[in-house]
């Protein structure tokens, strides 16, 4: 088994901005595994947040025995980017070997297309209306706050897309006083989910705290072992490839969430529609799916993913699985 690690660098339509920081490009690794015959691509984005590096996570990967194999793969490499472009270029490998497409591999059923949210990056009320009224025939628009300043923002954005669904992604960036002073306007500006609204290191407060809008764990929970720490603070779970470490744990966390009594939400970093393929299995039957990475791309893929008013397509073949 060979691995090639590659750099790619996708240009942004416009200036993304979150409560961390923004950026105009996506910087992602692009993994390509051969067994001499069969070719299987990955695709991961090393997030800061998790102290991942383009470099440290290209050094996981380069650093693989060469008889590594999707099973036991994570006994090789922990939960993150890294695992995450391997495991998924082994699936695609996989199908390319059995001439079958990935959903057969995994024994789902033959999957469609997903409405996805489409994402406001922070900036001003005024921006962000504007966006959102840009934006107002997208059935689902996610908006990104995170500041204690965020009730304008609200306000904007429903005014620009009033008949639009909206969830809202907090990105650690709320204290609990902050999110309790919100959380009935969040209600009353019909506010669908609340995405991370604490630190996951301060987020024992929600357990103590009325929920009046579902509220998601996404930096609280990674693979099946997030599980135990979320019960009782969070009504739904945010699956991220990059977080899991690939389709393999995201499949399996998918089950035991919902087998715990958890919604569950499939998202994605800003990354190509060769990261966002895997996804699209994992988001089948999701209450919330927000896989717009792509959309947000000034550029993409030879073979991008379709999206269209039914939202986004499973990938064909030439692109991934």
């Amino acid at each position: 088994m060979r691995i090639e690690v590659a750099r790619d660098v996708f240009p942004l339509a416009q200036v993304f901005t979150i409560s961390r920081g923004s950026r105009t490009e996506a910087q992602v690794l692009t993994v390509r595994v051969t067994d001499g015959e069969a070719v299987g691509m990955g695709e991961c984005v090393p997030y800061a947040r998790y102290d991942e590096t383009l470099d440290s996570v290209e050094a996981e990967i380069r650093g693989l025995p060469s008889d590594f194999g999707r099973v036991g793969l994570a006994d090789l490499l922990p939960a993150g980017a890294a695992r995450n472009a391997v495991d998924c270029a082994l699936w695609d490998l996989e199908c390319k070997r059995a001439g079958k497409r990935a959903w057969d591999l995994a024994g789902l059923p033959v999957p469609g297309p997903e409405i996805t949210a489409y994402t406001l990056s922070l900036d001003t009320p005024e921006a962000m209306q504007a966006q959102a009224a840009k934006n107002a025939h997208r059935p689902l628009l996610k908006i990104k706050l995170g500041t204690p300043d965020d009730m304008p923002r609200l306000e904007a954005v429903r005014a620009g897309a009033p008949g639009a669904k909206i969830i809202v992604d907090a990105n650690e960036g709320w204290s609990a006083e902050v999110y309790a002073d919100l959380a009935p306007h969040l209600v009353r500006l019909g506010v669908a989910l609340v995405e991370q609204p604490l630190p996951a290191a301060d987020d024992e407060a929600l357990a103590g705290m009325d929920r009046p809008v579902p509220v998601c764990a996404d930096e609280s929970c990674h693979d099946r072992a997030s599980l135990p720490h979320l019960k009782g603070k969070y009504d739904v779970v945010n699956i991220k490839l990059d977080k899991t470490g690939g389709l393999t744990e995201a499949l399996a966390l998918r089950k035991a969430a919902l087998e715990q009594g958890y919604k569950v939400m499939v998202g994605c970093m800003v990354g190509s529609s060769l990261a966002m393929a895997p996804a699209t299995l994992v988001a089948q039957g999701a209450m919330i799916t927000d896989l717009d990475g792509p959309l947000l791309m000034a550029r993409d893929r030879d073979t991008p993913l379709v999206y269209d008013d039914k939202g986004v397509h499973p990938p064909r073949a030439a692109l991934w699985g």
